[in-house]
């Protein structure tokens, strides 16, 4: 059995100098593949730097809602250089984030839209971060080439917004989040999303999945958030593991 953390941060800093440790506890637990996930020009840096210090993790690069202020022609131009570095698998995490609000809201939707479109041009999915804004980043997917593919990333959307996004060409990633008790209508989202266009994460160091929530989180730690999926979806885990390797595999790419 193999699965893929297709959404961490081992460039953040619970991790830093102790990346081995952390990719050996993740391999004990069927865990082979990871991608390390950007979101400024810091975290793009280093994520590429352990994609290509670790065969097994891949990075993907992108500026997230936070940074979106920060957004102009020379960032782009970054970007596109690093997107086509070997090893750089998507564009992301990119989108909207209404809850912290860190950069005006018609420039996150612009930078959103805009990064979209670099992607497609590159041949490149894209990997997205939705908070407090479900309607604005529909509206804006929909209106996107998403030719190559879109992830949007620890869905928590209710099993209505689900299928709307189920019209586009995208996937949906479930982190800890699925495990938690009262996460009821992520529960009811996940029972109702196909195999084929699911996947699994850790977004660590945050949302732990049952049973370490509370604690730092870590790659290896998908397993349970697979194992969570496997109990609301009434299968086993092995058909979990096969269908969401597979699906990221696909979606990114990956031989």
């Amino acid at each position: 059995m193999e699965l893929i953390d297709n959404h961490m941060h081992l460039q953040d800093e619970p991790f830093r100098g102790k990346e081995e440790f952390y990719l050996d506890r993740a391999q004990k637990l069927g865990v082979t593949k990871l991608i390390c996930v950007g979101q400024d020009p810091d975290f793009n840096k280093r994520a590429i730097e352990l994609s290509q210090r670790f065969s097994q993790v891949y990075a993907m690069v992108g500026y997230c809602p936070d940074v979106a202020k920060d957004y102009n022609q020379e960032a782009e131009d970054q970007l596109i250089e690093q997107l086509q570095i070997p090893g750089v698998v998507a564009m992301g995490e990119i989108g909207l984030d209404y809850y912290w609000d860190e950069s005006p809201r018609q420039k996150q939707r612009e930078v959103f839209a805009r990064q979209i479109e670099v992607a497609h041009e590159l041949k490149k999915p894209v990997d997205i971060h939705t908070r407090d804004a479900f309607a604005d980043c529909y509206d804006i997917l929909k209106n996107s080439n998403l030719e190559y593919g879109a992830v949007l990333h620890s869905f928590n959307g209710d099993s209505s917004w689900l299928a709307k996004f189920l019209d586009l060409n995208v996937c949906f990633s479930y982190s800890g989040v699925v495990s938690f008790t009262k996460a009821t209508e992520v529960h009811e989202a996940a029972k109702n999303t196909p195999l084929d266009r699911l996947l699994v994460e850790t977004d660590a160091p945050f949302l732990t999945p049952k049973p370490y929530r509370g604690r730092q989180n870590e790659p290896g730690n998908v397993y349970y958030v697979a194992k969570a999926i496997a109990q609301l979806k009434n299968i086993s885990l092995e058909e979990v593991a096969e269908a969401t390797y597979t699906n990221t595999m696909r979606v990114y790419g990956l031989k």
